[in-house]
């Protein structure tokens, strides 16, 4: 018992340390646990949590960084530690500029979490790089030294989390219920608060001149055995024979000539990051394989690096510039500057690989050359020349033709839908306002939403039904309508509260899986009046009927009713398309007018 105590004791001196240590950093996270349970909270009260908590939710998460990034900035410098005030008071205003970027934000889109994780990965190659500024510290050292910590902390926290909700579950069946969010507050906690404090306790100060300072930073710098192995006769044969694989496949390709389109970026992405990973972790090794790797490794990379990037090319000449294909094609032309620093530089000048990838991942969500302006004037720029090559778009006007090429349609439609779904729609300008692809296609270019379909029994899980919206149809014995969509990606719930005859009432949406989407009502005190999911009545319909074929259907048939104590409940079905087979692509969307009638 003494030595379990004594253990907790050094464990919370060891905090304690943190904090004082990190300040800023302890700060935002406090925040942000907060935020978290704030919303949380409100979840659970039936309640959409107010988007400004969700913004500084995402700010406080990056003034962690930051505040880790001053701490090293000012233990790096003795200059700068002598104006820590000053440095501290940047940081606070790089955070505070970060949330006036997110202020005007509609919501938190994907430009926006995109931009955080960059941010955060950049403010992350900062801090392990800047100890070793000058080579006033080995980088691989610190390298190393961080995962041990990220490590243990991820190691501890996983055992914590398995522990604290056992000990929840079991009070929650043999003593008394607890509220199921017990369970969100103490993964918060956990995760949120205790894996980094903990993390960033275990990290030794690099450059301190202090003797319990170096003595602690030469135990951190010790390299387990265990890991040794990993690296040296696990990971990289591992890494060796994937070379051999592309270079075979590189031979293939040179005999061939048939260059490949699309399944290159990811597994090179994953090979490159993983080789450069491997490398960094064994430069403090020396034996026959770790030096064998360092020596051929960057070699092997570039060839197939410069094959991804062909491959990439390709795909870029042919559907344009998105996020995913900026990204890989920067870290492409990253890979292959990493690999030439690496045959003329030695081992120890590796943190450049830091500060590179920190300087591209700025690059990348800075205004005009960032991934996402790129990206939208790009695909922008390509629909703009397909329409104007087939006449439909003439001096800024857009002209419907309902007779276009089949192959224009499913261009047109995937790109209007990829514009509608990063909120770009607003940047074009010639297109009516408030236009919707989902609800405005016919009248604006004269055909609606078209996708791709080919012949062949693995193709006849797509499908696409349409209603005869242009028909009038029956409103009576209802009170409200509302029109949304939801897509199989979309957020597990969202909330709408409206009124009638004075009293409030709650319209939820919950996203259950990609294939179905529950619709209720509830009341003020969150008691479900009557609801539906749409999945069960969606297979009724004659989905293969007509593979390929997108005929408009009756509303009347269409549409589903539900009813319960007088109040009833109607949605019609204007669009429904999706993959019914396996894997990623298996989901369905809907396009839907909701309508709710209380009792009379």
């Amino acid at each position: 018992m003494k030595r379990l105590l004594k253990v907790l004791a050094g464990l919370w001196q060891r905090v304690l340390i943190t904090i004082a240590r990190f300040p800023l950093t302890i700060v935002s996270l406090i925040c942000a646990v907060s935020l978290i349970f704030y919303m949380i909270a409100h979840d659970q009260a039936g309640q959409s949590p107010d988007m400004m908590v969700e913004k500084l939710a995402y700010t406080f998460l990056l003034g962690a960084f930051i505040g880790v990034t001053a701490q090293f900035l000012c233990e790096r410098f003795p200059a700068v530690d002598k104006r820590r005030l000053l440095v501290y008071l940047v940081s606070l205003l790089l955070t505070g500029g970060y949330f006036l970027i997110l202020y005007p934000a509609a919501g938190i889109s994907f430009d926006v979490t995109i931009r955080t994780f960059v941010a955060v990965f950049a403010m992350f190659c900062a801090f392990i790089w800047l100890p070793s500024w000058r080579e006033k510290f080995d980088f691989n050292i610190s390298a190393l030294i961080h995962l041990k910590a990220a490590f243990v902390a991820v190691l501890y926290s996983a055992v914590l989390s398995m522990g604290c909700a056992a000990i929840i579950a079991g009070i929650d069946v043999l003593l008394f219920n607890i509220n199921q969010d017990a369970y969100g507050y103490v993964m918060t906690l956990i995760w949120v608060f205790f894996a980094p404090v903990y993390y960033l306790s275990l990290l030794p100060r690099f450059n301190s001149e202090a003797e319990s300072d170096r003595e602690e930073t030469i135990e951190a710098s010790l390299y387990p055995k265990f890991l040794e192995v990993l690296v040296s006769y696990i990971a990289v044969p591992l890494i060796a024979v994937y070379t051999l694989v592309f270079a075979a496949y590189f031979i293939k390709i040179l005999v061939t000539l048939n260059w490949p389109s699309g399944q290159l970026g990811g597994m090179v992405l994953a090979y490159a990051a993983a080789g450069l990973i491997i490398y960094i972790l064994a430069s403090p090794i020396e034996n026959r394989f770790t030096v064998v790797y360092r020596r051929f490794f960057p070699i092997f990379l570039i060839p197939i690096v410069i094959m991804q990037l062909i491959s990439v090319g390709i795909r870029l000449n042919a559907y344009g510039i998105t996020e995913s294909r900026y990204y890989v094609a920067g870290f492409g032309v990253f890979s292959i500057v990493c690999a030439v620093l690496l045959i003329t530089k030695p081992v120890k000048r590796n943190g450049m690989i830091a500060v590179l990838a920190a300087i591209l991942a700025i690059i990348s969500v800075i205004p005009p050359v960032d991934a996402f302006t790129v990206s939208r004037s790009s695909q922008i720029s390509r629909l703009e020349n397909m329409l104007t090559a087939e006449g439909m778009l003439t001096e800024g006007k857009i002209k419907a033709n309902a007779d276009a090429p089949e192959e224009l349609k499913v261009e047109v439609t995937n790109i209007l839908e990829y514009l509608n779904s990063r909120d770009y729609i607003k940047y074009v300008t010639w297109l009516p306002q408030n236009f919707n692809p989902y609800e405005k296609m016919k009248s604006t270019f004269g055909f609606e939403p078209t996708y791709p379909w080919v012949t062949g029994e693995e193709n006849q899980d797509y499908f696409f039904l349409s209603s005869d919206m242009q028909k009038p149809y029956i409103i009576s014995g209802y009170d409200i309508a509302y029109d949304s969509y939801s897509d199989r990606w979309a957020a597990n719930k969202t909330e709408h509260d409206f009124i009638v005859d004075g009293k409030p009432y709650k319209l939820i949406f919950d996203r259950v899986s990609r294939m179905d989407l529950q619709i209720k009502i509830t009341d003020a005190a969150g008691q479900e009046l009557v609801g539906t999911g749409l999945y069960e009545f969606v297979k009724s319909l004659p989905l293969h009927a007509s593979p390929g074929k997108q005929g408009n259907i009756a509303v009347e048939k269409m549409s589903l009713e539900a009813e319960n104590n007088g109040y009833k409940l109607r949605v019609m079905l204007q669009n429904v398309n999706g993959y019914l087979g396996s894997g990623q692509e298996q989901g369905i969307d809907y396009d839907f007018i909701v309508m709710f009638g209380v009792p009379e």
